[in-house]
């Protein structure tokens, strides 16, 4: 195994150290109420599973399907785009079906870089979002997005990262929502990006998974919606956590018609597209009554309400985020010393909950445990007991 060199480069999973750990105390028998992984609880809605039933009775589903997806889904990727946003695409053109936004995101990067090509990357980061970089054999250059900054400093690093990098980059990697920080933006932030991939020539790609799991009357933009933004860059969607449909993996990427070109022409050759009934039923989901997305994002609200009213008791006191299905919470003061793969292990052992430690993240992370909410509202307040038992333990001796 140590020779493999693609293998070599990527880091030790560190998400994993913790997975594991609930793996074998749940072996023993023990109550592991899992907040890690942010895994949607609750079933796809009805008319989608439907939909995804009647299509798989029919034994024309049952061949090779289209690996940019069949055209009838990307009419309705299109239509989705230009009556959410008022994005006009070309469905031949400039959108592609994907097997959910991971698969589609790590090809894209195999698809566009040489060797040693420069690719700026937001620190923290989802793992993908980085490692794809570092798979496809690239530069990966991180740039630190710190908790309470505004647009402006963040603006500032990625000028000083494009100065200092030599190659210059060749790309930008962003992600709003954001995961883990839960970071939000507005309008003007992807104008002043499209300015700069511009001026900087560098191509972006927008991962906007959580486009629909906002809170508080928040409405975020689309990358693609800026003006020229598909001049730069692509925007990916994943049908995942708007219609609870993870395990389905089905999800899509939008906007510049040569980087749709290239990514199609990569996935011609790795794979024969998402199983036809589920881009049928994911036809549905886009084209369908929209009130199960709003029910979605009000359970992971009331969740949130729940979990931040319960820590804030405990005098953990976490700022409310406006969006995604995470919490990004800083290490209680007496135990931050423990950095924060020991103090989710803390939890694990203590609390008996499972949280992801925010130096998976990336060394940015570091002071931070990601916490979804993906348990109902009785296992939170139980999960919220169990801390207050690890949190009197005093921090570490």
């Amino acid at each position: 195994m140590d020779d493999f060199y693609r293998i070599k480069r990527l880091p030790p999973y560190v998400l994993a150290a913790v997975t594991d750990l609930k793996v074998k105390a749940r072996a023993r028998g023990e109550d592991i109420i899992d907040l890690g992984m942010g895994n949607p609880d609750r079933p796809t809605p009805r008319h989608i599973v439907d939909k995804l039933v009647e299509a798989a009775k029919n034994p024309r589903n049952h061949r090779y399907s289209a690996s940019r997806g069949i055209r009838r889904l990307r009419v309705a990727i299109a239509r989705w785009y230009r009556e959410r946003f008022g994005v006009e695409l070309d469905p031949e053109t400039e959108a592609i079906a994907t097997i959910g936004s991971k698969e589609g995101l790590a090809h894209l990067m195999l698809a566009l870089l040489q060797p040693g090509d420069a690719v700026l990357v937001p620190n923290p980061a989802y793992p993908i979002h980085a490692y794809s970089v570092v798979i496809a054999d690239g530069d990966l250059r991180s740039v630190p997005m710190v908790a309470g900054e505004g647009h402006g400093e963040f603006f500032a690093r990625l000028e000083e990262a494009v100065r200092l990098a030599w190659p210059k980059p060749k790309g930008l990697l962003l992600n709003f929502p954001h995961n883990p920080t839960t970071q939000v933006t507005d309008a003007g932030f992807f104008e002043r990006v499209v300015d700069f991939a511009r001026e900087h020539r560098l191509w972006v790609i927008h991962d906007f998974t959580y486009a629909d799991l906002v809170f508080d009357g928040y409405r975020p933009p689309s990358f693609l919606a800026a003006r020229g933004a598909k001049e730069v860059g692509v925007e990916f969607f994943s049908l995942t956590k708007s219609y609870n449909m993870a395990g389905w993996r089905l999800g899509f990427a939008c906007g510049n018609a040569r980087m749709v070109h290239a990514l199609s022409r990569i996935k011609s050759y790795l794979d024969y597209g998402v199983f036809q009934p589920i881009q049928i039923a994911g036809i549905v989901a886009l084209e369908g009554p929209q009130a199960c997305v709003e029910d979605i994002a009000e359970t992971y609200r009331r969740r949130r309400d729940v979990l931040i009213a319960g820590l804030g008791r405990l005098g953990w006191p976490v700022e409310k985020p406006r969006a995604t299905m995470f919490v990004w919470a800083p290490i209680p003061e007496a135990f931050r010393a423990m950095g924060s793969l020991e103090f989710a292990k803390l939890l694990l052992a203590e609390a008996k909950v499972a949280v992801s430690p925010g130096i998976g993240f990336g060394e940015c992370g570091e002071g931070y445990v990601r916490i979804a909410l993906v348990e109902n509202e009785h296992r939170i307040r139980q999960a919220v007991r169990g801390i207050r038992t690890a949190l009197g333990s005093g921090g570490p001796g």
